[in-house]
């Protein structure tokens, strides 16, 4: 499985950008995550989709953060809005073959994305 992303750039606060994530080398719907990094702090689940369209968000973003699915495709779209700057940072996407749930936790995934920087300012 290979996960390419596309997406990101710089964005005032209070405005919105679109990350998209397309999955190759699998046919069977996948479990799909956005994770991000924050220099100097860890990596934090931000939103995951199971292949059933089940969904889970990290707290401080739901509401504003919406994943979603390209019908019967590994394509996963995070539609950012009312963007903060706390927002501020490299975005990867993620996927695995199978989880209990839509997780949010990092090692439920084996792949990864190269990363999409996101800078809100």
């Amino acid at each position: 499985v290979q996960l390419v992303e596309s997406g990101g750039g710089l964005v005032r606060p209070g405005g919105s950008l679109r990350l998209s994530c397309t999955a190759s080398g699998y046919t069977l719907p996948l479990y799909m995550a956005w994770f991000r990094r924050i220099p100097g702090q860890g990596r934090e689940g931000v939103a995951a989709i199971g292949g059933d369209g089940s969904t889970n968000y990290l707290e401080d973003v739901q509401g504003r953060f919406i994943i979603s699915r390209e019908n019967g495709k590994n394509i996963v779209t995070l539609e950012m809005n009312a963007l903060k700057p706390e927002d501020t940072a490299t975005y990867y996407c993620a996927a695995d073959l199978v989880t209990d749930v839509p997780s949010l936790v990092g090692t439920q995934y084996y792949y990864w994305g190269q990363g999409t920087q996101v800078t809100v300012s």
